[in-house]
């Protein structure tokens, strides 16, 4: 285990179901909205860490700082004057028709130009050693808390396993967090917007709070009063807001601007953000760069805003909307993943080697009648990681969810979220499917 001590090592797997009661007790748990229902579990812990050593983790660092910066400037740029479309790099099609795309943030420019201040990129590391990239989170990307608690909790239990070996700190998270948001304040103090007490992400939403010093709202909290964002303090009086790190979905956010049936929205928000009042983290209209589909030109980008090479690679993907990749898709399709673009969490992943023949012959029709709807990749044999089920040690496909902090600087933190599946032949990590989450333990030296 890249030099750590075993006996120091067994001494922190012998308390891994203490843990994993700690967390219940704290309610760290995940859901997610699927068909109008909404599904929540328990996130188990497995207390064996990922370990990722210095020299890798520079490079992987470079390329997702790269990376980040080239998806900051393709959202200001789809939102102003379009080079990247007019060039003929990304098609229209691809812009405007992903769901993700918001018609109302056309022309407003985020505080220092920045959208995705906090994004988590989704990796995996194949067989021969190389990190690819699976899918970028612009939205709203949860679960720096997990590994956060997780470390708190398990350095507690054994101290000696952190004191005694090269295991980078990963508690500056919130400092970093604190930095990214004052550099975009408007003037105001630093507020975190929850849905409420009931969302399954509301561990993560106050945990943060706390460790940031930021003020826990909820939209009943807050107004909108000559395009300025207030909170209403208990004493009755009002004090401005200058970032607002939301944590709920672009719709929700304003029904005088997006659903107008939204319960949990502050009306007129839009408009303070427009008038460069408030920041909002992350930006309203993020979704059309981490579109399934825009992954796909992601590569292009980086060469067309900044000038260089990928450093970190995409898994080899086709887009059915070009002829010529819909042809090897529907040729290939047995041994491909479909991904269908307006899905998450898991859903909406299908391999074609599970699917009977009758099955692959309704999908090619599908994907003929819908080639926007769909991206295919080859499969990626990525690593498996050890994992303790039943008291003894398995081995577990696993991603890593790196988080890429944008302020004065491009900040990749030293640590991330390891996702790993509990079934012995799926490749879906995703929490939504049943998986569980490890530490990750970058070394320093």
């Amino acid at each position: 285990m890249s030099g750590i001590k075993v006996e120091q090592f067994t001494q922190a797997v012998g308390n891994a179901d203490e843990i994993n009661e700690l967390l219940r007790r704290y309610g760290v748990k995940f859901g997610i909205y699927k068909n109008g229902v909404f599904k929540e579990q328990f996130f188990p812990f497995d207390p064996i860490p990922r370990v990722i050593n210095a020299e890798d983790f520079k490079s992987i660092e470079k390329g997702l700082v790269q990376r980040v910066d080239a998806l900051n400037r393709f959202l200001f740029d789809i939102y102003h004057e379009k080079n990247i479309v007019k060039d003929g790099i990304v098609p229209e099609d691809f812009i405007y028709i992903s769901s993700g795309y918001l018609a109302q943030c056309e022309g407003i420019s985020p505080a220092k130009g920045i959208y995705s201040h906090i994004s988590g990129i989704d990796l995996v590391q194949g067989k021969d050693g190389e990190w690819y990239i699976l899918e970028d989170n612009l939205r709203i990307p949860s679960g720096a808390s997990y590994p956060l608690i997780a470390r708190e909790l398990t350095r507690i239990a054994c101290p000696d396993v952190f004191a005694e070996n090269n295991v980078t700190d990963n508690r500056n998270y919130a400092d970093l967090l604190k930095e990214t948001m004052e550099n975009v304040n408007c003037g105001g103090i630093r507020a975190i917007l929850t849905p409420g007490r009931y969302n399954a992400a509301y561990f993560e939403h106050s945990y943060l709070a706390e460790h940031t010093g930021s003020v826990l709202v909820q939209n009943d909290e807050l107004f909108v009063e000559d395009n300025i964002l207030y909170h209403r303090t208990y004493s009755g009086g009002k004090t401005r807001i200058g970032v607002l790190y939301r944590r709920i979905a672009d719709e929700y956010l304003d029904p005088l601007t997006f659903l107008p049936e939204s319960l949990i929205g502050i009306p007129n928000l839009m408009e303070a953000y427009r008038a460069g009042n408030v920041a909002i983290i992350n930006a309203p209209g993020n979704g059309v760069a981490d579109d399934k589909g825009i992954y796909y030109f992601v590569p292009k980008m980086i060469e067309y805003y900044l000038g260089e090479k990928p450093i970190l690679k995409n898994a080899p993907t086709y887009l059915p909307f070009y002829e010529e990749d819909r042809k090897y898709v529907l040729e290939n399709i047995g041994k491909l993943v479909i991904k269908d673009v307006a899905e998450a969490g898991g859903y909406g992943v299908v391999f074609g080697s599970d699917l009977s023949d009758e099955k692959l012959e309704e999908f090619r029709q599908t994907i003929i009648a819908e080639p926007r709807r769909f991206i295919a990749q080859e499969v990626i044999d990525f690593l498996d990681l050890p994992i303790l089920e039943g008291g003894e040690t398995v081995m577990r496909k696993a991603d890593l969810r790196a988080f890429v902090l944008s302020g004065k600087e491009t900040k990749v933190w030293a640590s991330g979220l390891t996702r790993f599946s509990r079934n012995p032949d799926s490749f879906v990590v995703n929490s939504s499917q049943g998986g569980g989450f490890k530490d990750t333990w970058v070394l320093s030296r």
